[in-house]
C-alpha cells in the first residue's frame, strides 16, 4: 500500500485503519469550473473532459475523504496538476469548505537543485512549508496529495546520493499528520503529458485518462457504490486469510523462491482507515490488495520485480533482490541498482521487508495491461511486498503498540521509508503455510482457495 511513513519514528506516530461507510449522498449542484490550457503557446487545449475531473473530485470529497461543512483542505500537486486541483477546490467550497489551499510543487526546479546545490544543503526544508500543515493539526481537516509524475525518470543519471538527501516534495510535518491519522488523508492519480509518453511513448493525455477512469470505476453508473462494492470484496477476501492463521508465504516464479515469515495471528486487511475522531477515509485512490506486515526477521531467498519501478525520479528495471535472515544481501538490476542502494541504507529497517500484499487478475489496473510507471497504480495490478516501515492496520492487534522498541522486537519494521514494489503475475504462484500445511494462495494471477 502507497503511504505516509506508519510507525512512531522521529517523523510521527502510528496509522490505523478501519472500514466504515463511504460517506454522504449525492454532490451538491455547482457551476462547472473552467479548465486550465495545458500549452498556451503551442495552443493545445485540455483533453481531459472538465465534467470528468467534476465526477473524480465527487468521488474524491464522497468516498476517499468525505468532506463536512467547515473542513480545511490541503491539495499538494506538481503543477501539471493544475486542472485536477483546482476542479477539488470547486468541489471543497460547493460542499462548504472553509479554506482549500493549493500548494504546486515544481520537479524540475528540484532536478536543479540536486544537480548544483551545495550537497549540505540538499536536506533542508524552509520552515515555511510545515507551517500550512501545522495549521491544519490545529484545525483538522483534509490532505489531497495528486500523483502523477511530470517526467518519471526526470533524475535518472544524477547521483543517487544527492538524490537521496532531497527528499521534497516529502515534508515531516505532513507525514506526522498522515501517520497519526489526524487528519483525512488520501493519494489520487491524474494524467499528464509525460507521464502518458513514459508509459505509451507519446504523450497522449487522453489515451492514459481513459485508463485511469476506468480504474477509479468513474465510468460506473454510481462509482461510490462500486466502491462500496470492491471495499467489501477485498475485506471479505481479507477475513478467509486472517481465519488461515498462516505462519509464512512463499512465491515461486522465474527468479523468485522467497518465504517470508508472518507474525504471529497474522492480520489481513484492506485499504480503509478512520482518523483519530473515528471519521472513515481511503488513503489511497485506487486500491485492490489485501496486505499484512510480515516478521521482518523470517525473510529469506531471492525474488525477481516484475515490473518497474519510479523510485527518486529514476526509474527501476529488472530488480532482484536477496534475503538472508530478514536482510537484502544483493541488489541487482539492469537499471537503478544503486538508487535501491542508497535508499535501502537509509536506515537499520529499510533493507528489511514490511509488508506483503496480494491481488489477483480481477484488478482493473491489471486488466488493463499497462504498467503504468506509478507505484499508486502499478502496486494495484499485481502482487507487491515493500521495503521499509509495516503497516500498523496489518499487525495483529495485541502487538499494536507506539513503542518502536518493542515493535522491533516483536518483529514490525519501523523504518522511516516505505516502498513498494510489484513480484506478481501469472507465472508466480503464491503459497500459504499454515496448521494445515500448504495451501495455494494464488496461481496464474488467480485466487485458488
Amino acid at each position: 500500500m502507497i503511504a505516509a511513513l506508519p510507525w512512531p519514528s522521529s517523523t510521527g506516530s502510528a496509522r490505523l485503519k478501519a472500514l466504515p461507510s463511504l460517506g454522504p449522498g449525492p454532490a451538491p449542484e455547482r457551476l462547472p469550473f473552467l479548465p486550465m490550457r495545458h500549452n498556451e503557446r503551442e495552443g493545445a487545449t485540455l483533453t481531459i473532459p472538465p465534467a470528468d475531473l467534476s465526477g473524480y473530485a465527487d468521488v474524491v470529497f464522497d468516498v476517499a475523504v468525505p468532506l463536512l461543512p467547515d473542513d480545511r483542505v490541503l491539495i499538494n500537486a506538481e503543477i501539471e496538476h493544475a486542472p485536477l486541483a483546482r476542479a477539488l477546490a470547486e468541489a471543497a467550497y460547493a460542499r462548504g469548505a472553509r479554506y482549500a489551499d493549493i500548494w504546486y510543487f515544481d520537479p524540475y526546479a528540484k532536478r536543479s537543485r540536486v544537480r548544483h546545490a551545495d550537497t549540505a544543503t540538499l536536506a533542508e526544508v524552509p520552515s515555511w512549508l510545515d507551517a500550512r500543515n501545522d495549521e491544519l493539526e490545529r484545525h483538522g481537516g483534509i490532505i489531497v496529495n495528486i500523483r502523477g509524475a511530470a517526467a518519471p525518470d526526470l533524475l535518472a543519471g544524477l547521483d543517487p546520493v544527492r538524490v537521496g538527501l532531497d527528499r521534497m516534495p516529502s515534508l515531516t510535518s505532513r507525514q506526522r499528520l498522515q501517520l497519526g491519522n489526524l487528519v483525512r488523508w488520501t493519494i489520487v492519480p491524474y494524467a499528464t503529458p509525460e507521464w502518458a509518453r513514459a508509459v505509451f511513448g507519446e504523450p497522449d493525455q487522453a489515451r492514459l485518462w481513459r485508463h485511469l477512469r476506468r480504474i477509479l470505476r468513474l465510468d460506473e453508473p454510481d462509482p461510490r457504490a462500486a466502491w462500496r462494492q470492491r471495499i467489501a470484496e477485498l475485506l471479505d477476501r481479507a477475513r478467509r486469510l486472517t481465519e488461515m492463521r498462516l505462519d509464512a508465504v512463499r512465491f515461486e516464479g522465474p527468479g523468485t523462491d522467497l518465504t517470508i515469515g508472518l507474525l504471529p495471528d497474522a492480520h489481513w486487511t484492506a485499504a480503509r482507515l478512520e482518523d483519530v475522531k473515528g471519521r472513515p477515509f481511503q488513503a489511497n485512490l485506487p486500491t485492490e490488495e489485501v496486505f499484512t506486515t510480515p516478521d521482518h526477521r523470517r525473510v529469506d531467498g531471492m525474488v525477481r520485480s516484475t515490473r518497474p519501478l519510479s523510485l527518486d525520479g529514476t526509474v527501476i528495471r529488472d530488480l532482484e533482490l536477496t534475503f538472508a535472515a530478514g536482510v537484502v544481501t544483493d541488489v541487482r538490476a539492469s537499471a537503478g541498482a544503486d538508487v535501491v542502494r542508497a535508499h535501502q541504507a537509509t536506515d537499520a529497517g529499510a533493507a528489511r521487508l514490511g509488508e506483503l500484499a496480494l491481488v489477483d487478475r480481477s484488478s482493473r489496473v491489471g486488466e488493463s495491461g499497462v504498467t503504468y510507471l506509478e507505484t499508486l497504480l502499478d502496486e494495484n495490478a499485481t502482487c507487491h511486498l515493500a521495503w521499509g516501515a509495516g503497516l500498523p492496520p496489518g499487525v495483529p492487534a495485541r502487538l499494536r503498540t507506539d513503542d518502536p522498541v518493542r515493535l522491533d522486537a516483536a518483529g514490525v519494521n519501523t523504518s522511516r521509508v516505505h516502498v513498494d514494489f510489484m513480484v506478481g503475475g501469472p507465472d508466480v504462484t503464491v503459497t500459504g503455510l499454515g496448521p494445515g500445511g500448504k495451501v495455494v494462495l494464488l496461481r496464474n494471477d488467480t485466487w485458488d482457495f
